[in-house]
């Protein structure tokens, strides 16, 4: 596939893109990191590979390095290929990959969560899918074939399957502590189970988990609290996606998304996290400034991603997220996957290499790791 300057430019003066900026107890050289991305290579066991250690570690010139969204217990698994943290083999893996990351002198972070409806029995073990409340809406997941279908209508978790999910995510942050990463990020976007609670279409609760933005709110914070209880304020980041149209999720009423997610917000700033990523079609949504502003309040460093952009975020996107104070960072995702070393590259105004979409999901090596970095003489070949 042939490079492109499309989304570079001349260097120049250097941005503050490019300046240090501290998460928690690191500080990371620049404020270019990794957006949390599926790809799907692992198998049925969950267990990160060699391929994962050196697809992470290859983008250790990134201020951070968050990796794929992985199960803290095979009833919370979304999707065939994922990663997990939820057993000593999937442990000790981590730890390769920490310590290929940190060869490099990178900083990595795990993200962690629960598919909640977005899955199937066949996915998790033979669990049942469980949400909020007992509705699918319509939702899809993908099979083991690689194949769409409609999600099961899932179970309504009560209080006390609510409290044991809690203590996965708790189990999983230690783990992967005790793996060697340097944070752990709480996955509470893009349509999963976190989301799920937070969202009103999906949420009709009329308990203490539902009802109000407020009650909503309520299992994203127990979860926050129980992972940064558990490895420190200064280890726990999350992500969020105020007002991001997925996985069938409607929180368009503007009004009803500043209240949850200035609950949200509000409860993140009682602690001193690592950093909170948003992402959202528009970084000045309703929701999204709620949780800004609130989190900005303590001095919480802000990760900023536009999702489901047209075109993947250039440049002059990040630079701008930065320059508006929509951000402090920004996280960026499909240029990362075809330009392992995309900070110096942006900083150099050197050409960058397009994605090619065929390999996105699944897949072994090519299109994972097989990207040429700037000075490679050969180019990616589709």
């Amino acid at each position: 596939m042939e490079s492109f300057r499309g989304l570079a430019r001349s260097p120049g003066m250097a941005h503050k893109l490019f300046s240090p900026i501290t998460f928690g107890a690191h500080e990371a050289p620049n404020r270019v990191t990794v957006a949390g991305l599926t790809r799907q290579r692992a198998g049925e066991d969950g267990l990160p590979t060699e391929l994962h250690e050196r697809y992470y570690s290859q983008r250790a010139s990134f201020g951070l390095v968050v990796t794929e969204g992985s199960f803290v217990d095979f009833s919370s698994r979304s999707f065939p290929g994922q990663t997990g943290i939820a057993n000593d083999e999937q442990q000790a893996a981590w730890q390769r990959v920490a310590d290929a990351v940190h060869d490099k002198g990178g900083l990595l972070s795990i993200q962690i969560m629960h598919g909640g409806r977005v899955s199937a029995p066949e996915i998790q073990r033979g669990a049942p899918t469980v949400a909020p409340s007992p509705h699918s809406d319509g939702v899809k997941f993908h099979d083991w074939d690689g194949s769409s279908k409609e999600a099961p209508t899932p179970k309504e978790l009560n209080v006390d399957e609510i409290a044991e999910i809690v203590e996965t995510f708790r189990r999983g942050a230690r783990r992967a502590v005790d793996a060697g990463i340097d944070f752990v990020e709480v996955h509470g976007a893009n349509g999963y189970l976190l989301h799920q609670f937070l969202a009103p279409s999906a949420n009709h609760r009329t308990d203490d988990y539902g009802g109000t933005p407020e009650k909503r709110a309520r299992l994203v914070l127990e979860v926050v609290d129980a992972v940064a209880d558990e490895i420190g304020d200064e280890r726990t980041g999350v992500r969020l996606a105020p007002q991001f149209p997925v996985q069938a999720l409607d929180e368009s009423d503007d009004s009803d998304a500043a209240a949850t997610y200035r609950a949200v917000g509000e409860g993140l700033s009682r602690r001193d996290l690592a950093y909170v990523s948003l992402s959202s079609p528009s970084l000045r949504a309703a929701g999204v400034a709620a949780v800004r502003d609130a989190v900005r309040e303590r001095g919480i460093p802000v990760l900023a991603n536009a999702s489901a952009a047209t075109e993947p975020t250039s440049l002059e996107d990040a630079e701008s997220f930065l320059d508006e104070g929509l951000g402090d960072a920004v996280a960026v995702g499909r240029l990362t996957i075809s330009n392992p070393d995309l900070p110096i590259r942006w900083e150099r105004g050197l050409d960058l290499t397009e994605p090619d979409q065929a390999t996105f999901y699944g897949g072994g090596a090519h299109g994972y790791t097989d990207y040429p970095f700037h000075d490679d003489p050969e180019p990616y070949r589709p």
